[in-house]
Parts: C-alpha cells; sequence; structure tokens
C-alpha cells in the first residue's frame, strides 16, 4: 500500500523552519553536551523534526514533504554576506592556505573513493554502486547522486536501487557532518590551548553567546544589509547567466560570493561616505539566520524512512567514512595548515564538506566560532575550495573509479 503523501505549503515549509531554528537555539542553550560539542543550532531542531516526520510515516502510513523551493534565497543570502564581509588583504594571505586546503581535498576524495570500492566488493555490489558509497553521495550530496543515477543505471544495465542507495548514503553523511564537526574543534581547541588570533574582530557569521544581549541592530541597519545583498544577488545572477551562457556551470552562489568580494572592497573606495556594511554586527546576524534557516530546511526535511533495508551496508561504510573524516581532519588536515585556532575551526568545516555539504561545514565553523570567537579567513577559504574547486575535482574522481 502507498502511503499518504502530505504537501507542505513553501511558505508553510519557511515558517516551519524559523519554528525549527528557535527549538534548536533553545535546546543548545538548555542541554549543556549540545553546547559544548558546538553542535549546530539548526541541527539540533532540524534532526528532531525528521524524527518525528518519520514516526508518522511509520505510525500512520503518511508521509510529510516539505516543498523547499523557496530554500535557495536564503543560502544565496548567506553566501552573499560572506562575500560582502571577505577582505581582499585576507584572501591575499589566505593564498598559500587555500592551496594547501585544495591540495588535501584532493587527496581526500582519492582516499574516499577508495573505501568506497572496498565497500561495493565487500558487500559484492556492481562496482560503479563505489561512487555512491564515497565522493558521489558524500562529497558531492543529493544533487550529485540525482546527476550521476542515469549513467549508473546505464553502465549497471538497470540494477535496481542506485538512486535510493546514493540518496541514502547523501541523508547518512549530512547528519554525520552535522554532528562531528563541533567536537573535532572542541578536541583541538582543548589539546592545543588555542584562541583567535584576532579575538576582538566582529564575527563574520551570527554573535557570541556572550555578546547575544548586548549587541544593538537597528531597522536602518537592518536594511542597508538587506539592500547590499539584494543588489549583489542582482549582479551574482547576471554574472552566473554570463557564465551559463558561455559554458562555464557553477552554482548560483558561486557568482554571488565572487561579487560581494568585489563589491565589499571596492565600495569603500569609490564611494567612501557610503556606510559600510562589511564586518558589522546586523551583516553577520542577517548571514547566521539565512544560513540558519537553510539548514533547518534541509535537515527537517531528511526522509529517514527511505534509509530501511540498507542497514548493514550503511552502518559499514558510513562509520568507515565517518572515521577517515575525523582522522583525515585531526592528524592530516590540522597539522597541514599549521595547528592554529584558524586551522582548528577549519578541521570541523572539513567533516562538514566531507560527509555533507557547504553549508553544512559553514555551519559547524559558525557554532565554533560563536563560542570561542571570530576566524574570518576560514569562511572565505573553505567555501572557495568546497564550492568551486571541490566539484571539479569530484567530477574527474567519479569518472576515474566509477569503471573500476
Amino acid at each position: 500500500m502507498t502511503p499518504e503523501v502530505i504537501d507542505i505549503h513553501p511558505f508553510i515549509s519557511v515558517t516551519v523552519a524559523f519554528l525549527v531554528y528557535i527549538l534548536g537555539a533553545k535546546l543548545t542553550r538548555k542541554v549543556a553536551f549540545l553546547r559544548d560539542f558546538n553542535i549546530p543550532e539548526p541541527v539540533s531542531g532540524g534532526l528532531l523534526v525528521a524524527v518525528a516526520t518519520m514516526l508518522v510515516f511509520i505510525f500512520y502510513d503518511r508521509a510529510i514533504s516539505f516543498d523547499l523551493s523557496a530554500r535557495d534565497y536564503f543560502l544565496l543570502v548567506f553566501f552573499t554576506g560572506i562575500g560582502l564581509n571577505a577582505r581582499i588583504s585576507d584572501l591575499v594571505k589566505g593564498g598559500l592556505p587555500l592551496a594547501i586546503l585544495l591540495g588535501l581535498t584532493i587527496v581526500y576524495v582519492i582516499l574516499q573513493n577508495i573505501i568506497g570500492v572496498a565497500g561495493a566488493r565487500l558487500f559484492s555490489l556492481p562496482p560503479e554502486f563505489s561512487v555512491l558509497l564515497s565522493s558521489a553521495a558524500l562529497i558531492g550530496g543529493h544533487g550529485t547522486v540525482i546527476a550521476w543515477t542515469p549513467r549508473i543505471e546505464e553502465m549497471t544495465g538497470g540494477a535496481a536501487g542506485v538512486s535510493e542507495l546514493g540518496v541514502a548514503v547523501a541523508t547518512i553523511g549530512l547528519v554525520c557532518a552535522a554532528l562531528i564537526g563541533g567536537p573535532i574543534a572542541k578536541y583541538l581547541i582543548n589539546r592545543w590551548r588555542l584562541e583567535p588570533d584576532r579575538p576582538d574582530e566582529e564575527p563574520t557569521v551570527g554573535v557570541s553567546f556572550e555578546d547575544e544581549g548586548s549587541e544593538t541592530i537597528n531597522h536602518l541597519s537592518f536594511m542597508r544589509v538587506m539592500l547590499w545583498v539584494h543588489v549583489t544577488i542582482i549582479i551574482g545572477y547576471a554574472l552566473w547567466e554570463t557564465l551559463e551562457y558561455h559554458g562555464i556551470n557553477l552554482p548560483p552562489f558561486v557568482p554571488c560570493l565572487l561579487a560581494g568580494i568585489v563589491l565589499g572592497n571596492l565600495i569603500p573606495v569609490i564611494l567612501p561616505r557610503v556606510v559600510e556594511v562589511r564586518r558589522t554586527s546586523t551583516l553577520a546576524m542577517v548571514s547566521d539566520f539565512s544560513l540558519g534557516t537553510f539548514l533547518a530546511m534541509s535537515l527537517m526535511s531528511l526522509q529517514l524512512w527511505t534509509l530501511q533495508g540498507m542497514g548493514l551496508v550503511l552502518i559499514v561504510v558510513m562509520t568507515a567514512q565517518t572515521l577517515l573524516s575525523i582522522v583525515f581532519a585531526i592528524h592530516v588536515l590540522f597539522p597541514a595548515m599549521g595547528r592554529g585556532y584558524r586551522a582548528a575551526v577549519l578541521a570541523s568545516g572539513f567533516g562538514g564538506v566531507t560527509l555533507g555539504a557547504t553549508p553544512t561545514a559553514i555551519a559547524n565553523m559558525t557554532a565554533v566560532t560563536k563560542r570561542y570567537g571570530p576566524s574570518p579567513m576560514a569562511f572565505v577559504i573553505l567555501p572557495l575550495v568546497s564550492a568551486f574547486f571541490v566539484d571539479i575535482v569530484n567530477s574527474f574522481a567519479i569518472q576515474f573509479f566509477l569503471p573500476l
């Protein structure tokens, strides 16, 4: 019997996401474990709702489906804010760390796919399924799985369960990514007694827990930030359409991020009388709100009941992939990035990139910096690698490992 599907309108979905975010924020402040291990606020609330919808499916045979068509707006606002916050001087200093992080990511993609190959052989799955147990589903996420499903089905002669396995791995990966980043940073910061290089600087995303009651944000500063964010998105979208016309395919938020970097550094020079929004608490708040809403919508909409029937494969492979991510972040990435506070923040984000997605990585880093202090360059370096270079690297890796 096919379960009844309950479709939730986009407006209601966004409204539920606000509730989920507030629920997660309250849980984080009341449950010491969540705050001590830097679990992002929307993760706490989002997973709770995902479990609730699973129980509705199990006991009432009804599948709740949230319409996420409004979600991408919040992602664009968030990455545009990251771009507006960036300083060219930080980008220049970040050249070498960015190159190192890119090199480490290439190595990691190879290791992740090796585990995928081993997992496919261990459970006697078609060899082409290996990429679904590794970078296609984890680093690539749900979108990459959907994009490669027809090719894998064709190569396997129409094997059953291609899409289901890929989506299941991507779903579990997203959950693991959101849960390991905070504990990784906590361990490294406590182990090496790390502190921010510039502790007095405004946070890139959100407001620190200690300053929540003291920040002054008024209607004018909010409207000013939203105006610049929307103007930048318009320019970013025009750039995105131009690139697409010339055959360069990028996620829309990448041109918006780049447009934000240019505008954020150009406007103070050519229009010095215009009030800056860069490095203000209002822009940090807008970025936090947008990311939180996006992530809340992503996690609350997880259909956990689709994981049934894949238990042993998922447990073994995802345990191996999660352990690889943790070990690599602590023992390879952290030393390679200099063993400093920024390296610890990047390590927390790396878990989000390797098992989930860029927004999850940023949420991990936001939770860490809210507690321990700002790390502006980390919020520029990681998105440039994870949102731009990693898709190119992953595409080559999938094509290489697919026939093995």
